[in-house]
């Protein structure tokens, strides 16, 4: 479960950069093409924040939807899982949104 290491470091992130302010919020964006589990992510954070200014913070993930084109007959399509395969068939698409895994904001008290 790498969730773990990287909610670690998302948490060693925060502390970065606030110190030992309290933290109430971080906003994350994950996209369903990241690798990352939200999910596994959310059961991490309350682990790894224990004993840190971030016990207790809320944390709110966005999950945006993959998108994709088709090189070839230029459909836009929705993508939710790592398998690039247009509905045409087409195996030569290009990525749009999905691969996300960014730290949008961070509430402090």
């Amino acid at each position: 479960m790498h969730e773990l290491s990287i909610t670690q470091s998302l948490v060693d992130a925060v502390l970065e950069r606030t110190g030992e302010r309290t933290v109430t919020g971080v906003n994350l964006r994950i996209g369903p093409l990241s690798g990352v589990l939200p999910d596994a992510m959310r059961f991490c954070f309350d682990i790894v924040s224990a004993d840190t200014p971030l016990a207790g913070a809320q944390l709110k993930i966005d999950e945006p939807r993959g998108l994709a084109r088709c090189r070839n007959c230029r459909t836009e399509f929705e993508l939710n899982d790592p398998i690039l395969l247009c509905p045409c068939g087409s195996a030569d698409v290009e990525v749009l949104s999905g691969r996300e895994l960014m730290v949008m904001s961070v509430e402090v008290a």
